[in-house]
């Protein structure tokens, strides 16, 4: 790691860990015989996304408009907007689709069907829409029932635009206990996925597209019969959520942090590291699970995870490590000056806090930079 010039905190991938990922997802789903449309909320980078995209027959999913743009600066055309829309940016959303972006937006209600209606007359666009199923009552969506899913599928194709599908997130699949829990989960989302587009076709409407998917519920699903296309994204990471849940394993996570010790706590027997919460983020995923792993399980330089060492707090600059059952650590074996990395609970959350990845796959590697890009 010495030969790593940038400064700590700093962000590093392991891209022989990522390409692992990768290629277990892609090779599951191809046996479920279903395509991957990945979500590069968590890469955020446009050599990682086109990994994630070979051999694919879909594009990509998106959770701001800047990756939209950022990716179709990139030759990647067919972007799904992931985010339920909001009506003050469907003029961004037109401008956009009339320079050559397929891009598709959600909804899940009259009223946004009713705004997206009025400005498809306005700006002379006909917006391509999915609509935004609910299979389990966590986030967003119509259930595959409810009256208004037809009602707002009618609103929008009297104005001309394309109601391309529907999308569902089973959220729900984040709180499961167990693999038998997240399989139920799967085959729930695949269900109300189906279940809406069939109420639709009967209704009318041609629904060319089902989607469906997050890591976990692609991880275990048995069946997708019906689906198009899946949509997971931490998979390329991995993190210490997903490893919580069984998704992965705790050598399977990609990323990491770089801190540095910069103090010991004596009357406690903890270290202070200069990665705090804007080098970790404050998501704390895992305090719901079996092994709390509190703001981020600690390795040293060479990523060897310390089974009972985790950033137990966090300032804005500062980290505090400590062990998970709250004995003092041996201080002498974390001197002033050491690096130790950081895993983090949620990879999105944690890579969304830094501008790019150091590679740290071999020596001749180390000083290889990816960016990611940033913003609304």
């Amino acid at each position: 790691m010495t030969n790593i010039h940038s400064t700590t905190p700093c962000l590093l991938l392991d891209t022989a860990r990522m390409t692992r990922n990768i290629e277990r997802m892609r090779t599951r789903l191809q046996s479920l015989g279903v395509a991957l449309r990945p979500h590069v909320k968590t890469c955020k980078n446009i050599d990682i996304a086109r990994q994630l995209t070979a051999g694919q027959p879909g594009g990509i999913t998106v959770s701001t408009l800047a990756e939209a743009d950022y990716f179709f600066e990139h030759g990647m055309t067919d972007i799904l907007y992931a985010v339920g829309i909001a009506p003050g940016k469907l003029p961004a959303v037109a401008e956009r689709m009339a320079r050559g972006m397929t891009l598709r937006i959600i909804l899940d209600h009259p009223q946004t069907a009713k705004a997206v209606a009025q400005a498809a007359v306005e700006l002379g666009t006909r917006f391509r829409v999915l609509m935004e199923i609910d299979a389990d009552g966590e986030r967003a969506g119509l259930r595959a029932d409810a009256p208004e899913l037809i009602e707002s599928a009618n609103i929008l194709e009297r104005a001309g635009c394309h109601i391309d599908g529907v999308m569902v997130h089973a959220g729900g699949s984040y709180r499961c206990k167990h693999i038998e829990g997240m399989r139920r989960m799967a085959e729930q989302e695949r269900a109300s996925a189906v279940a809406a587009a069939e109420r639709m076709r009967q209704a009318g409407h041609e629904v060319p597209i089902i989607s469906v998917g997050s890591t976990p519920t692609a991880t275990f699903a048995d069946d997708l019969t019906g689906a198009t296309e899946v949509r997971a994204g931490v998979h390329v990471f991995q993190d210490l959520v997903q490893a919580g849940l069984g998704v992965c394993e705790i050598d399977d996570i990609a990323i990491s942090v770089l801190t540095e010790v910069i103090g010991h706590r004596t009357d406690d027997g903890k270290l202070l590291v200069d990665a705090g919460w804007m080098a970790l983020s404050r998501d704390r995923g895992t305090a719901e699970q079996a092994v709390d792993q509190g703001y981020g399980l600690v390795c040293d330089a060479s990523g060897k995870a310390f089974d009972d060492v985790i950033v137990t707090g966090t300032n804005q600059e500062h980290g505090i490590i400590g062990k998970r059952d709250g004995s003092p650590l041996n201080l002498d074996r974390f001197p002033v000056g050491i690096r130790l990395r950081i895993l983090p609970n949620h990879a999105c959350a944690t890579a969304a806090q830094h501008n790019g990845y150091w590679i740290v796959d071999s020596p001749e590697q180390a000083q290889r930079w990816l960016s990611r890009c940033r913003g609304w």
